[in-house]
Parts: C-alpha cells; structure tokens; sequence
C-alpha cells in the first residue's frame, strides 16, 4: 500500500465497510439520478480499454489531449450554442454568488474561449483531442443518456478539405483498432454547399432550405407516406418533392464538389477510404456547419450515429 499521510486533506480518505449495516443497505433503494449510471469496476476496466484505444488513434495523428472545466457559464453557451440547448438540455443552475452555471452540455465553446485567451500564444494548426463526461437533459432512450462520454477531435487552423479527411480518418483508425470493420460501420458524408447548390438546381430556395434541411433529416424516420405529406406541410410543392426524391437517391453526385473529390483523395491516402462514402441524406447540423459534414453508423442500421463532426 502507498503511504497516505502525505496528501492532503480529502483526499487520503479509507472507508472501511466490514458488513453492509442497516443504514448502508437502506441505500440500495435510492436509484441512480435518471440518465446516469455506475460504473463498476468491470465497467470501468471497459471504460479505460476504450480510452487508451481512443489515445492511440489521437496521438497516432499527432493531436495533444485537452480539457475544460466540467462548470462554465451558462454566458458562454448562450453565445456559441443553439438555444434549444441553452434552454431545455443544459443542467443550469446559480452559485452562491448569483452567477448561472452550466454543467457543460459541449466542449466547443470551451475550446473557442480557451484559443481566444491564448490568442497569438498558439502555434497553428493545432491538433488537440479530449475523452470526458458531458451532461444534457435530454429525453433517455436506448443510446441516449443524459450522462455521456464523449470524444472530441479538433483540428484548428486548417481550412481545406485535407483537414476534413483527417480527422475523419483518426475516427477510422479508432474503429480499426476496436475492430469496427467497414462491413459493421461505415462514415456517411455530405457537404453544405453541394446540398445548397443541388436544392437550388431543383427550384428549392433559401427561404425553405432549413425547413427542407429538417426534412431531409427525417428520411430514415417516417414512413414513405408521411414523409412525402410533410414535405407538403413545409411547403414544397409535389414537383420539388419528387425532384427531391431523386436528388436523395444520386449517390454520384459527389463528383460535382470539387471539396468532397479531394476530401475522399485525402481520404484514400490516409488508409480511411473503406470506412467512407457519400450519402446525401446526411444533414447533420448543416444550418451549423460551413463545409463538410460526416456521420458514423452502423452498417445493419440498429443504432444511433455513434459519431459526426464537420466543418
């Protein structure tokens, strides 16, 4: 055993429990808060497996581990975040001070506010990767938590769609090493401005591209039928919705970005180009996002997108 008399207060703490006492088996009545869970230490031996492999795949790249605090102020989601995040999902609440906190929902913000107070400090680009818990109160469902892990990937400092590739090429070689095989998951990938310029190729203005955005979005989630109805209540006519249709279905058009030709050339070279493919349907966070857009999910279609990102 290691010597305890050293550390400071709190944290050379020992709770001996020779047999559960009537107080300590009361507590296995009250639940875990809803959307949290324990973690075992079986779950826990996963946990670190998956984290090392998630370190591997990072610093194979070059990227440098990073964090931020798990508390920050509700000021800095409500000027770099959706307000449907703000609003509903974000855990917020006033510290003895007075000030709104928010147990962070993202790591985004954080990392704009971290860049910006370094400033010229930084060298670009930087390559800078985090694994940690994240809280958002969100209806729970099968693969979704309120509690949650997540990794992040940041590449800043690089606008071209080499970047792109790369960073979906580290999440490649994270399947790789977990044995996540193309034929089990596959990275899906669309691009914001080749999906503007083909919406208005078919006579979709700007006025309605969010809404068509949505639309798009819920593909995989409706019926036929009630899709093709709601793409009338938003406003298409039966002409763009079938040309829509068709649009959803071309899965060359690709080859009229000149960004996602080079982004799955760089792709190839990278060793990722068996994980991806272009799929028009992915709309991830395009009223968000600039440029290109990706989403991993499994090939069987039983789970959630188990990872996106773009630019």
């Amino acid at each position: 055993m290691l010597p305890l008399s050293g550390l400071p207060p709190g944290l050379a703490r020992v709770t001996p429990f020779p047999r559960p006492s009537r107080s300590i088996s009361g507590m296995a009545k009250i639940q875990p808060v809803r959307g949290t869970r324990d973690f075992y230490p079986e779950d826990m031996a996963f946990r670190q497996w998956l984290y090392a492999r998630i370190r591997e795949a990072s610093e194979r790249f070059g990227y440098q581990e990073y964090d931020g605090p798990y508390l920050e102020r509700l000021e800095l989601y409500a000027a770099k975040s959706g307000e449907e995040l703000v609003k509903e999902q974000s855990y917020v609440f006033p510290d003895r001070s007075g000030t709104m906190i928010a147990l962070r929902p993202e790591l985004t913000p954080s990392l704009a506010r971290m860049v910006a107070q370094r400033g010229n400090a930084l060298l670009l680009p930087l390559r800078w990767w985090s694994f940690g818990p994240f809280w958002r109160y969100e209806r729970t469902q099968k693969g979704r938590s309120r509690e949650f892990f997540q990794w992040n990937i940041d590449l800043i400092g690089v606008d071209n769609p080499s970047a792109d590739a790369e960073v979906a090429a580290v999440a490649a070689a994270l399947f790789q090493s977990i044995g996540l095989t193309p034929d089990i998951i596959r990275i899906k990938v669309n691009n914001r401005r080749l999906a503007e310029r083909k919406l208005a190729e078919i006579g979709i203005g700007e006025d309605l591209r969010s809404s068509v955005f949505h639309l798009i979005d819920r593909r995989d989630k409706l019926d036929e039928e009630g899709w093709q109805a709601y793409a009338l209540e938003i406003g298409l006519d039966a002409a763009q919705r079938d040309r829509l249709m068709i649009l959803l279905e071309d899965l060359q058009a690709w080859q009229e970005s000149d960004e996602l030709v080079a982004f799955f050339e760089a792709a190839e070279a990278l060793g990722a180009g068996d994980y991806l493919e272009y799929d028009p349907t992915i709309i991830r966070g395009l009223d968000y996002y600039t440029g290109t857009v990706y989403e991993a999910r499994d090939v069987r279609g039983l789970h959630r997108a188990i990872l996106g990102g773009g630019r």
